[in-house]
């Protein structure tokens, strides 16, 4: 089987796992084509998972949505190649007032999402920042934050919470471990939250985090 084949094999996948619209499945392909050529000169996802790159990265992204129905003005935190960032942008571009910031101080990263943004007429604004410079001013509307493999839940904690004190809430796309962060984060951290088990990975798990305050 061919690296072609291998990758429509995983489109098919990924489609039923998180099924879409013919137009957004179009754009998807386009971003496709473009991570598979800007990939050569910067890393976007690991090598190991170019092969799976619909279910390891696209579905991944997309089951977010089903998550918060209606929402329109997301904030992905450390987007670096666009992921849930850049897709859920494309999933969401026909749908009136819709906004997804990308938060990434990486330079390369960010032209590379500012490209694909402007290549697929996306509803999406790239911020070159850190996160922590980037101010709830900054996000009218703000209604859910995402962050995807970024720092462990205290830090991200850190991060968000500034962005979230107007009522938005957070999808953390977290792994095996998070029992082991949230005990660690509720040290510092009153937390109201639920997770979620992954449609992708059996070991992946999604916490929706609906209030979180600093302990005094």
């Amino acid at each position: 089987m061919t690296d072609l084949d291998r990758l429509a094999k995983d489109r098919d996948a990924a489609l039923r796992l998180t099924p879409v619209s013919r137009e957004t499945a179009a754009r998807l392909d386009q971003f496709v084509a473009l991570i598979l050529k800007w990939q050569k000169a910067v890393q976007l996802v690991s090598a190991a998972s170019l092969s799976h790159l619909w279910t390891r990265h696209i579905a991944d992204s997309l089951q977010l949505l089903d998550l918060v129905p209606g929402a329109k003005i997301w904030a992905d935190l450390g987007s670096g190649g666009g992921f849930p960032g850049l897709v859920l942008a494309i999933a969401l571009k026909d749908r009136p007032g819709a906004q997804v910031h990308l938060i990434e101080s990486d330079q390369r990263k960010s032209a590379f999402l500012r490209e694909a943004a402007r290549a697929l007429a996306l509803p999406a604004m790239i911020h070159v920042k850190r996160i922590e410079a980037v101010t709830s001013a900054a996000l009218p509307g703000l209604e859910v934050a995402t962050a995807r493999a970024l720092a462990p839940l205290p830090g991200l904690l850190a991060l968000a919470a500034p962005l979230l004190q107007n009522g938005a809430k957070a999808l953390f796309m977290k792994g095996a471990n998070l029992d082991n962060e949230l005990t660690e984060a509720t040290k510092s951290w009153n937390i109201r939250s639920t997770i979620v088990p992954s449609k992708t990975d059996a070991e992946g798990r999604i916490l929706l985090v609906d209030q979180v305050l600093r302990q005094n």
